[in-house]
């Protein structure tokens, strides 16, 4: 059963030719890191590039790069354009884009150049295999095509009609206070992009109109507490799951019209969550299929389709505070924490990873140990 379609006509998409440039450019002179032996504790970002280089976001204290051998720091004196990293992306091209509150800082492997956006009237929505796509840490959403930055803005909706009650934004440090702030952009596997909101649900954009989800389980919730759709993941059968595991959903195309259907989750979801809120804060699909989600103070959780499985994870002195995960260029799982650094997942549970001090390259097996 089709449970609820809100499109948005595709006339609210604007064509403009594609040297129109929103963003301002700033490039930084060649810089020279510094080596460094610890790694911040509060690490919001991880990726592994083309070369094998691993980079750490931290919240406050620049971007770290490992190549096995050496850790070195990025910051502000760097030509960082902010030293809270919220994200990082590679083009095609190997170049690095590193995501702050106060812009983006794209990074060539000798220089930072910073890309600002300005504030245009113009709401450009298009869509490409090689867009890239960011939300600063909620305050706008962007898109870069690889010439210019693009501020979008979502369809504005009678969000009170849809939930059945009033729906306003929430105000939190360096957050947008509108329903519609912006809280996680993701691909499915049909190349859609999905923009998950604060408290207005989920926007699916297919390069042609907009397909929103407005769940009772994606706003405010009745107790009040606001989870946010934080990221969004597809499984092997097609399915989406938006940063919970009470529902899943099933989109359909038909004549150019999207349609959605509401499935339930992991049922009965009780008997994992029995005190807690079963919301994830950050997810992604490995290569078998698999979904893993974080859960902030739960540990680390993998779905199989069948089974959910909870991994803890924790320093010698300390639970993770978990924040973010990545799978890497050799299939093994990372995770981010607010307070006790990054883990990886060795096939059985999450080790602490502090290696950096030491002179010897780590090597991967296929095992991931």
């Amino acid at each position: 059963m089709i449970e609820r379609l809100y499109l948005i006509s595709s006339i609210l998409i604007i064509i403009s030719s594609c040297n129109t440039a929103n963003s301002k450019y700033q490039s930084s002179p060649n810089v020279v890191s510094n080596e460094v032996k610890d790694l911040d504790d509060d690490i919001w970002a991880i990726h592994q590039d083309q070369t094998g280089t691993y980079w750490f976001g931290s919240n406050t204290e620049g971007i770290y790069c490992y190549d096995g051998n050496t850790l070195r720091q990025y910051t502000e004196d760097d030509g960082l354009v902010d030293n809270s990293i919220r994200g990082i992306q590679e083009d095609k091209d190997g170049t690095l884009y590193i995501e702050t509150p106060d812009g983006i800082s794209k990074y060539d492997g000798t220089r930072f150049e910073t890309l600002r956006f300005t504030t245009s009237e113009e709401n450009v929505w298009r869509l490409s295999p090689d867009d890239l796509w960011f939300n600063c840490n909620g305050n706008t959403l962007i898109r870069y095509d690889g010439h210019s930055l693009h501020q979008l803005q979502l369809p504005v909706l009678n969000l009170d009609s849809i939930y059945g009650t009033e729906v306003v934004g929430l105000g939190f440090a360096g957050m947008n206070h509108s329903p519609y702030a912006v809280y996680g952009v993701d691909r499915d596997q049909d190349g859609a992009v999905w923009i998950g909101t604060i408290v207005a649900g989920a926007f699916r954009y297919d390069g042609h109109s907009f397909l929103h989800i407005g769940e009772q389980e994606l706003t405010t919730l009745p107790d009040g507490r606001v989870p946010g759709v934080r990221s969004i993941l597809q499984d092997n059968n097609g399915y989406v799951w938006l940063s919970n595991f009470v529902s899943k959903y099933e989109v359909t195309t038909i004549d150019s019209i999207q349609y959605y259907n509401k499935l339930p989750g992991i049922d009965p979801i009780e008997q994992y969550f029995p005190d807690r809120l079963p919301y994830y804060n950050a997810g992604l699909t490995d290569t078998d299929g698999n979904l893993w989600m974080t859960t902030y103070t739960g540990g680390v959780w993998k779905y199989d389709g069948n089974q959910l499985t909870n991994y803890p994870v924790a320093s010698r002195t300390n639970a993770a505070l978990l924040l973010t995960i990545y799978q890497d260029n050799s299939e093994v799982i990372w995770v981010g924490s607010r307070n006790t650094g990054v883990f990886r997942f060795d096939g059985k549970e999450f080790q602490h990873f502090d290696k950096f001090d030491k002179k010897e390259r780590y090597e991967f097996r296929p095992d991931g140990m």
